[in-house]
């Protein structure tokens, strides 16, 4: 079997981690934040450098399972777009197709972690390609098995890598971020032309009825024959239209940093899926892919690689 190739498409990030407890949350009834001293000067225990960005995130997934990851982007020349691309030539990710343009800028992130591992994170989105420049970049490029966006700038964006996409015979999996997710109902209008779907119970109530995980799993098969729909720590449900999976986490491990834990579970699924391995098999390693990412600062360091060992963990399976 040959090796499938996967495009990879979507904004990169550089972010930089400040871990101490002063960042740690203050509560009053439902609402949390991160109260800061205006004025004050601060002292921090920990300061992390890392490059992030959803699609760059998936990218390097896909490379240390074997397969044949693309990323595809404009960027400028500024330090956050070189070190992006750097991390993805060293891990092996074909950039070959990212364009440079002195108008254009990675994104930068601050982010401020509590100790508990949730974040607040402060995102200036830099100076993104527009739709017709992602158009004109995916006309140049060698038709893969797979498309994956994410994190593309708006929906516009989105439509017209869907809209190539299906003239080509591309499955895509969709994981989308906030800028597609702020118009839902033109979201899913998009899903006629997706395989596989991800997103987080939240998100899923956006475009279907449902209240527990199967319930939108279910209600998600009428558009796409892959679904899956994760909730935190409370687990995970999916199904290919044949069985559905049922799973809980993994392991349950002390979390350091949350950030790219959703982009290692949903390509961490893609990468078992797209190597044969079966629905149930897939969870386990989207699982632990996510498992390991929360255990280290950044979105990239805790990215498991080929040949890993895995453990059990709960989870069922029944007929759809």
């Amino acid at each position: 079997m040959s090796v499938p190739k996967v495009l990879c498409i979507g904004k990169a990030t550089q972010d930089v981690f400040l871990r101490d407890d002063e960042f740690d949350p203050h509560c009053e009834g439902d609402v949390c934040y991160t109260e800061l001293p205006l004025g004050a000067k601060l002292d921090v225990d920990e300061l992390h450098f890392s490059t992030g960005g959803n699609a760059t995130n998936v990218a390097v997934t896909l490379a240390r399972q074997g397969l044949y990851a693309q990323y595809l982007w404009a960027l400028g020349h500024d330090p956050a777009s070189e070190a992006s691309l750097r991390v993805l030539d060293n891990e092996g990710v074909d950039t070959s197709g990212v364009v440079q343009h002195d108008t254009l800028q990675a994104s930068y992130s601050t982010v401020l972690i509590a100790q508990s591992g949730e974040r607040t994170i402060l995102n200036y989105h830099g100076a993104l390609p527009s739709a017709k420049d992602i158009e004109r970049l995916l006309e140049t490029t060698e038709t893969p098995d797979w498309v994956y966006p994410t994190a593309v700038g708006s929906i516009a964006t989105l439509e017209r890598i869907v809209d190539w996409a299906e003239h080509r015979n591309v499955k895509i999996m969709l994981n989308p971020a906030g800028s597609e997710l702020k118009e839902p109902a033109k979201l899913k209008g998009l899903l006629e032309g997706v395989e596989v779907l991800c997103l987080n119970k939240e998100e899923m109530q956006m475009l279907v009825e449902g209240e527990t995980l199967e319930e939108l799993v279910r209600h998600g098969l009428h558009y796409v024959p892959v679904v899956i729909v994760s909730d935190g720590p409370n687990g995970v449900c999916a199904s290919d239209g044949k069985t559905i999976v049922t799973a809980g986490m993994y392991e349950d491990v002390p979390v350091i940093d949350r950030t790219g834990a959703g982009d290692a579970f949903a390509s961490g699924f893609l990468s078992q899926w797209l190597l044969g391995k079966s629905l149930r098999e897939s969870i386990v390693f989207a699982s632990a892919n996510s498992t390991s990412v929360v255990g280290k600062i950044g979105a990239k360091d805790g990215i498991l690689h080929t040949g890993v060992t895995l453990h059990d963990m709960e989870i069922t399976e029944k007929e759809v």
